[in-house]
């Protein structure tokens, strides 16, 4: 059985999630001893099969609540906040969880003198019309404050098996004659595979990335919304209008969405649309990328097949169109 090291402990927060489970996974594989902190420890029993016997331990820790986010930081070498959220509910709202529970995590990593790697997305920006991105840019700038030597990882939107961006248009493709293409379909994005998300922050975590900078994280496709909606039909054998939804009325749309307890869409999600989700020219010539870390980046059509054919008439015994 492997040894696991005593000195090398992570925190990481929100590590349950879809990207956790990989960066868990990536990290048990070069020995890390993992603390896992989340809001139910009880609900993140998966994640200990991905190491040795008591490599793995979730723990209780809420990031409204600093006491909690100090107390589970301690004798940590390195700590990963991974904690966002898609949409507000009640008392998680975007500041709360990502701006001010960004500078807890952020203060408890410069208390224990730990290597801090922060998840953001790209679109984060102190002056974005967008709750989200102006809360994801807040908390860049808490941990800068706290961390001068922090490191920030922006993904684009990131696909694989429990991802929130194939599987719900694929669901909807199922049950709806349509599909809507928001402002026309036209804004650009860049998704990137979760596995590749999750060898970046591992090489954060391990220092092969240069503290206090930020990097984005992209694919090798641009694609557009509407030429993603075509290539999900393709994967899932199925035939749908892709109907175009101008702004104003996907906001309109989203208004009420927002009544649901998990919402489709929201209002905010709307206005983050209105801006192309891709990899800058910036971080592109400092090489602060997926290929500056070293990463060979994973396509998309050597991924979704391998989860998108439970949403296809026959599930696996029905080919994808070609």
């Amino acid at each position: 059985m492997a040894q696991i090291p005593s000195d090398r402990l992570v925190t990481i927060y929100g590590g349950s999630g879809f990207v956790g489970r990989h960066l868990v996974r990536a990290l048990a594989k070069r020995g890390w001893r993992i603390r896992v902190a989340v809001r139910r420890p009880d609900l993140a029993g998966h994640l200990q099969p991905l190491g040795v016997v008591g490599q793995i331990q979730p723990v209780q820790a809420n990031l409204r609540y600093p006491d909690s986010v100090a107390r589970t930081a301690e004798g940590a070498s390195a700590i990963v906040n991974l904690v966002g959220i898609l949409y507000e509910s009640g008392a998680q709202t975007f500041d709360a969880v990502q701006a001010e529970g960004a500078a807890s995590v952020a203060k408890a990593a410069k208390a224990e003198g730990a290597r801090l790697v922060q998840m953001s997305a790209i679109g984060a920006d102190k002056d974005s019309a967008s709750g989200y991105g102006r809360s994801k840019a807040l908390g860049e700038a808490a941990v800068f404050a706290a961390k001068r030597d922090a490191i920030v990882m922006r993904p684009s939107i990131i696909f694989g098996p429990e991802d929130d961006f194939f599987n719900r248009f694929a669901s909807l493709a199922r049950i709806s004659p349509f599909l809507p293409l928001i402002g026309g379909g036209e804004t650009k994005f860049q998704p990137v595979f979760v596995g590749d998300v999750a060898e970046a922050l591992a090489k954060a975590v391990e220092g092969e990335a240069k503290g206090g900078e930020i990097y984005e994280l992209g694919g090798p496709e641009v694609k557009s919304f509407r030429a993603l909606m075509e290539l999900t039909l393709q994967e899932i054998g199925r035939k749908r209008i892709l109907l175009p939804l101008p702004f104003a009325l996907a906001r309109l749309q989203a208004f009420f969405m927002e009544l649901l307890p998990k919402p489709m869409l929201t209002r905010d999600q709307v206005t983050m649309l209105q801006t192309d989700n891709v990899v800058s020219d910036e971080a592109a010539r400092a090489n602060r990328t997926l290929e500056g870390l070293g990463i060979n980046l994973t396509a998309m059509r050597a991924i979704l097949p391998s989860y998108l054919w439970r949403y296809r008439k026959a599930g696996q015994f029905t080919k994808a169109a070609t």
